[in-house]
């Protein structure tokens, strides 16, 4: 049985934030609020909502400039917009307390939001962020990776034609990411590169109190050991989880092993997971 209820919208921080909510409130227990990559509108991430929604009231987030969300020319796609929306979205739902799992850009946003210490903000799941900045190596990924895909799709993509940026992907996450890849705003898209690069996270990292896991992929090439050695230094209570089988787009890789690198670190374990009756893709 799906947990999704719903997708709508939300005047926070000044522009229309759409969201997707999956599970419903479960007394006890704070809600979860996913914050996908550079571009992955919320709907991309609707399996692994279906899954946490069993056992937490989940939200999923289109970042400003993707999905359904507000996107213009004039808008702000900034780190520091993005996560004063994080902050405003959570303000706006009336939580009093809620935990926050941001993948990729997602991290970076949720590390930026908590540097405010946002009074609701329990505790933040970082997975896989880049940690490119100034003076750093800079991100794995390339810029017109993400620029072609997106033209692409715009005029009209079939899955397989999605396949060539993604070649390890099932047809269904294919099709999905064909069907939705043209809502990213090349813009948004182009600062939030930009911003791999120029934003320093590392400087927000000492400020984080709450509770924090790191959760890397043992396939990927964004956050490195030495990476994680440098951030337990800076976040002396983290805690850090490697999902070795996979890369890092991680619950697409290996979906068991992501809720695994979860743990109970959000307040309560997960559902066990059945991957042969996983949920389709909303």
């Amino acid at each position: 049985m799906s947990t999704y209820l719903y997708g709508a919208n939300v005047q926070a921080n000044g522009i229309r934030q759409h969201y997707l909510r999956f599970g419903g409130a479960h007394v006890g227990r704070d809600p979860v609020i996913i914050v996908p990559g550079i571009t992955s509108p919320a709907v991309t991430w609707a399996f692994v909502a279906e899954h946490i929604g069993k056992t937490f009231d989940t939200y999923v987030l289109d970042v400003r400039g993707r999905g359904l969300s507000s996107a213009s020319d004039a808008l702000d796609y900034s780190l520091d917009a993005q996560a004063a929306d994080l902050n405003a979205f959570a303000t706006a739902l009336g939580f009093e307390r809620y935990s926050v799992i941001g993948h990729s850009m997602g991290a970076r946003i949720g590390i930026r939001a908590a540097r405010s210490h946002p009074a609701g903000m329990t505790r933040l799941a970082m997975i896989d962020p880049p940690v490119s900045g100034p003076g750093r190596r800079s991100y794995p990924s390339q810029l017109p990776w993400y620029i072609d895909s997106i033209r692409q799709a715009r005029e009209g993509m079939s899955a397989e034609a999605m396949r060539a940026f993604c070649p390890t992907w099932t047809n269904e996450q294919l099709a999905l990411r064909a069907q939705w890849l043209h809502t990213c705003d090349e813009r948004a898209i182009r600062t939030s590169f930009e911003g791999f690069h120029a934003d320093d996270i590392h400087a927000d990292l000492p400020l984080l109190k709450m509770p924090a896991l790191l959760v890397t992929a043992g396939r990927g090439d964004v956050v490195s050991d030495e990476d994680v050695t440098e951030i337990r230094g800076l976040v002396p209570q983290l805690e850090h989880v490697r999902v070795q089988n996979a890369g890092h787009m991680i619950p697409w890789d290996d979906e068991a092993g992501f809720y695994a690198a979860l743990g109970d670190f959000l307040g309560a374990a997960l559902a066990t997971f059945d991957e042969g009756g996983r949920h389709a893709s909303q």
